[in-house]
Formats: C-alpha cells, structure tokens, sequence
C-alpha cells in the first residue's frame, strides 16, 4: 500500500509539472521574443525605475541578469530611438523575502542613453522580485 501511495504522489507530482511562458511566479510576464519582453505601458509614476527605492521587479529563479537586459532591450528613447545600456554596477540594499541571507537583496544599476540625449540615464533594477513592468517616465517602448 505504501508502494502505491508513493507511486501515485510521484505520478501527480511528475503531471503537474508544466513549462509555460511565465517569467516569474510572482507576476506573469510575456516575451516579445526571447531576448525582450512586452511591455505596452508607460509608468506615470516618476520614480518608477529611476531611483533605488522604486526599482523595476524583473525577478525569476534563474534568469535574473537574462530578464534585465530583457526589459532593457524592450524600451527605447522618448521617441523611438534605439537605447544603448551598461551595467554601472550593485548598489542600494533592499528588502526582500528572496534574498538568500538576511532578508536584503542588492539592486543592479544600469546607465542608458540614445543618440541625441545629452545624459546618460541610472535606471535601478531588482533581478530578485517580480512585478508588473512599465517603461520609466520618459522613455518609449519597443514595437514588434
């Protein structure tokens, strides 16, 4: 009998098991292809991504640096143009319940610019959590 109830638990476990679009388990996020993500909204928010304690929540288990440049290769300038991004560095501890010691995770910070700006820009970015994504205040967002 004990046999069965272990083969029967290891069958639903194994069936349950699906692979699907989603990004993280916390917010479903879809792909535009397989290095940007859609986004269809601009936050009207100014701090949205543009300072350490509004930071964008790309996060999944294992894709936390592949989802940040996925969500930088999803927005443009103000008016189409197309962005170019680097990794300045980590800063800013934040909280969060992912976080493997403690209960802070660090942020990455990214500098983007585009022809014609005449500064670079810091967007901040948390890999660890997830949430719904927005372009920042000031920025467009790729088409197809």
């Amino acid at each position: 009998m004990r046999n069965q109830l272990l083969f029967t638990c290891t069958l639903f476990g194994l069936l349950s098991c699906s692979t699907t679009k989603n990004i993280s388990k916390d917010t479903k996020q879809t792909l535009l292809d397989d290095n940007t993500f859609l986004i269809t909204e601009i936050s009207s928010d100014p701090s949205y991504g543009l300072t350490p304690k509004n930071p964008i929540e790309v996060g999944s288990e294992d894709s936390g640096p592949k989802n940040e440049r996925r969500f930088l290769n999803a927005l443009t300038g103000p008016n189409g143009e197309a962005i170019s991004y680097y990794r300045s560095g980590s800063c800013c501890p934040v909280k969060s319940d992912k976080a493997i010691y403690g209960n802070k995770v660090m942020l990455d910070k990214y500098r983007v610019t585009w022809e014609g700006s005449q500064d670079t820009i810091s967007i901040y970015i948390n890999m660890y959590d997830s949430g719904e994504l927005k372009a920042p205040k000031g920025f467009g967002i790729k088409k197809n």
